[in-house]
């Protein structure tokens, strides 16, 4: 019995393995009849059928197809494993076909030599027609030129036109250096966003910066939005650019790739990567005069990697200074930022331009903490990251993003604060308040602001109460708000906001945080008398919508 039991064991044994499929080792991935072959675990990520997938770097996955507009990227992604995107050569993608780019004529599949630049490959293929473009770390390389090398092209595939060289940026240049003289909000996300998304976030919220990626070969995200043009039409809608380099990574961090624990090694390493990122900058148009912000994410800092990072970033600043370009460092408060600072007056070390903190206190101001003190890069040389990973909707636009507000300079002759103006319009102002008799007056809270405030109905009718506010000057006003608060208050009361591109939209519960002054954000207000802050009635929010104070600052 025990011998049949083991017979049959023996041949369930041989039927299960005849039915068992291994996990291939590699898998192929054909588009427009080019054809590699990827490792079997990698995803495949088809953008036709996904327009709103984020191309990311941090997971092994090939996509194919052009991007969308990338607006669903993650803030805050953790550098990046290995990736490829298959691209079909045409108008969107002309202008990303650089000299970086290694082209493959007809006839051929694989290129003769492939050099890397901060991590990544791009290949155009004119026998199928195809933009590869790849990126790795040095661990994933391998991986990456072995999937390069695999290509082959089919009989269907269908060539492009004669390959060329896009000029870049020749002709093109941002508006002046970047970020330049600025005070007000701004905010970063992994990926430029799209052309559209940036018209929509100009017209309808409060930010007037954008952090970009720039360089480096721990960028987590593709950047297809990225180019020269793109740099040049933000920059002439006026946006204020925060060039970004992202690579090398303290010694005692978990982020990769590391710079070296040697500081006379991390200087040459600073100094390189700064070579770099103007060069990146220059192919974009953002000129001499402009900072580069070098990303170090928060390490468990020591007195060994603190050297090794002020090392770095002395190399970074010296070289960016050769090559006339400003420079920046964006840190952890807790790491980067408390290195920094405690050795602002340390001889051994050179001092960067300007410091850009990560303290997510929702504060958007550019008050340090504990972390730096306040006569420290105290001349319009700070950029604080207050709200980081958030979602935020304008215009019907949504994106993934970092919120940051800045009071810098790129002007050496630029480094006194602006002229101080603020000023408070009341409804009870003579002269500076108007509103139909269809709004009501009431002293019914306590927490209202002067002796009364004045309330009206929802309606789908545009019967604003408007605030008549003097300008000294075109700028950059912080507008903040007062009302009382009351459960049968409205719930999304618009505030309009007259600015020289038109009028802007803030809705606001007046249902909680009464009593107090509440940030619409930062606008830029034209020079002159009129009226600058309405409240509108036209809302599909509940209760009565109030009409209390307002304040102006210029900031």
């Amino acid at each position: 019995m025990r011998r049949f039991m083991a017979s049959m064991a023996a041949l369930v044994a041989v039927v299960a393995a005849s039915y068992a499929v291994p996990a291939p080792e590699t898998r192929s991935v054909d588009f427009q009849g080019y054809r590699i072959a990827v490792p079997g675990d990698w995803q495949v990520v088809d953008l036709a059928a996904e327009p709103g997938a984020c191309v990311r770097f941090d997971r092994p996955t090939v996509y194919v197809g052009h991007p969308g507009d990338q607006s669903s990227c993650p803030a805050g992604l953790t550098g990046r494993t290995a990736g490829v995107v298959l691209e079909p050569i045409d108008a969107t993608t002309a202008e990303r076909i650089t000299d970086a780019t290694t082209l493959v004529p007809a006839g051929r599949a694989v290129a003769e030599t492939l050099v890397p630049q901060d991590g990544s490959f791009q290949v155009a293929v004119q026998g199928a027609g195809v933009l590869v473009t790849t990126a790795h770390t040095t661990g994933t390389e391998a991986t990456i030129r072995r999937i390069l090398a695999s290509a082959t092209i089919s009989k269907d595939a269908k060539p492009a036109a004669a390959l060329r060289k896009t000029a870049g940026a020749a002709a093109l240049a941002a508006a002046g250096p970047q970020p330049g003289t600025f005070a007000g909000r701004g905010f970063d996300t992994c990926a430029a966003p799209s052309q559209s998304t940036m018209n929509t976030w100009r017209n309808s919220s409060p930010y007037r910066a954008v952090g970009i990626y720039i360089s480096g070969s721990s960028r987590s995200c593709s950047q297809p939005n990225l180019t020269a043009t793109w740099v040049t039409n933000q920059t002439n809608n006026g946006w204020r650019l925060i060039p970004i380099e992202l690579d090398y990574q303290a010694p005692c961090g978990t982020r990769t790739p590391k710079m070296s624990s040697n500081p006379a090694t991390a200087r040459n390493q600073g100094a390189s990567r700064a070579t770099a990122a103007v060069n990146a900058a220059k192919a974009l148009g953002i000129g001499p005069g402009s900072a580069i912000y070098n990303d170090i994410e928060h390490y468990p800092s020591n007195a060994s990697c603190r050297a090794a990072v002020l090392s770095f970033l002395s190399g970074w600043t010296v070289r960016l200074h050769e090559l006339g370009y400003l420079s920046g460092m964006y840190s952890s408060g807790s790491s980067g930022v408390l290195d920094v600072c405690n050795a602002y007056s340390d001889p051994a070390y050179v001092r960067l331009d300007h410091l850009w903190f990560a303290w997510w206190n929702g504060q958007a101001n550019n008050d340090t903490g504990q972390y730096c003190p306040s006569n420290v890069y105290a001349n319009r040389q700070r950029l604080h990251q207050y709200a980081g990973d958030v979602y935020e909707t304008w215009g019907g636009v949504q994106m993934r993003i970092d919120r940051d507000y800045l009071d810098v300079t790129t002007d050496p002759g630029s480094g006194e604060p602006p002229p101080s103006f603020s000023v408070i319009v009341d409804n009870e102002t003579a002269g500076r308040f108007r509103a139909s008799a269809n709004w009501g007056s009431s002293d019914f809270s306590t927490q209202r602001y002067g002796n009364d405030y004045r309330f009206a109905d929802p309606v789908s009718a545009s019967d604003v109460a408007w605030y008549q506010i003097n300008v000294p000057e075109t700028a950059s006003y912080e507008i903040s708000v007062w009302y009382p608060a009351a459960s049968g208050y409205n719930d999304s009361t618009p505030y309009i906001v007259a600015t020289p591109s038109g009028n802007q939209s803030v809705r606001v519960n007046q249902r909680i945080n009464g009593g107090q002054w509440i940030s619409l954000g930062v606008f830029t207000l034209a020079a002159g008398d009129g009226d600058r802050v309405g409240v509108s009635r036209w809302t599909s929010g509940t209760g009565y919508v109030v009409a209390d104070a307002v304040r102006v600052t210029r900031v």
